[in-house]
């Protein structure tokens, strides 16, 4: 009877797992002329949105960084200045598709600029967050950038799993995880430890690039439902500091659906247990 029972629990895993294969195949069919431009709108939308933020809040910004690194109004206008132009320029030159390596390296830039300048360096999950990011500006480069020949003249190539290429992929699919470290609740009840586990194997499938593009777009439905129902800033008064916490998560978490979706529409890469499988 238990063994009955395991072959029928075991046929219906096998059957949910083909017909969630078949739907992600026929949406990347019919989606894969316009998901990567929207995967690109989603990764740069923190940016947009912080960038407009200090253009609105310059004052506010530059007293705080004034006020917390003791450097002056004036390199604290520069702050803000190099804040706003950095994330507008760069997110012009990402959505237009031109310069894109530029665009990228000027998004980094502020990324590594704000984790010092908010002291992110010491705060785990803002940090890991910020990590995140910086994993979607390595697809994007991955996407954007073709197979990379030797730099060395006569020296046989590693193969097409060392490509810069896919290396970036592989390094941006294991940042881009970490976002989800930040979502998992530390506590017994029966829906946290679904959630964490539910969670934790879909982190690692992507991670590894074993079964990618389903547990990526799994991933991404996950967070749009969070983003959602957890960071509506949109239902908090905008002069309650809520309303603005809740802005920044829920476009940094936009972000990292961005880069999701790349995923989905790239592929793992190279290095990936997926690849591997096409040798087997």
């Amino acid at each position: 009877m238990k063994q009955l029972l395991s072959i029928k629990v075991s046929q219906a895993l096998h059957d949910a797992h083909a017909a969630a294969e078949e739907r992600t195949t026929n949406f990347l069919r019919v989606t894969k002329h316009y998901l990567p431009h929207v995967a690109r709108l989603c990764l740069v939308s923190t940016f947009l949105e912080d960038g407009v933020r200090m253009w609105f809040q310059w004052s506010e910004q530059s007293e705080y960084i004034d006020s917390t690194w003791s450097c002056g109004r004036f390199l604290a206008n520069v702050f803000v200045l190099l804040n706003l132009l950095g994330q507008l320029g760069g997110c012009v030159l990402i959505i237009s598709r031109n310069f894109v390596q530029y665009g990228c390296c000027s998004l980094f830039g502020i990324i590594a600029l704000q984790t010092v300048a908010y002291s992110i360096l010491w705060d785990p999950k803002f940090l890991m967050r910020n990590l995140a990011l910086g994993g979607g500006l390595l697809l994007l480069l991955a996407e954007c950038r073709g197979e990379a020949r030797s730099v060395f003249a006569g020296v046989p190539s590693l193969g097409h799993q060392s490509s810069p290429k896919h290396l970036l992929q592989l390094g941006g699919r294991v940042l881009l995880v970490l976002m989800f470290m930040t979502l998992l609740h530390f506590d017994l009840s029966l829906i946290s430890v679904l959630q964490n586990l539910v969670g934790s194997a879909l982190i690692v499938l992507v991670a590894v690039g074993f079964k990618t593009k389903l547990a990526a777009l799994t991933l991404v439905v996950w967070l749009l439902c969070i983003n959602f129902t957890f960071n509506a800033f949109w239902n908090i008064p905008s002069y309650k500091p809520m309303h603005d916490f809740l802005k920044y998560d829920f476009f940094q978490t936009t972000s990292v659906i961005g880069g999701l979706l790349l995923v989905v529409a790239l592929g793992p890469g190279g290095v990936s247990m997926d690849e591997k499988k096409k040798e087997w």
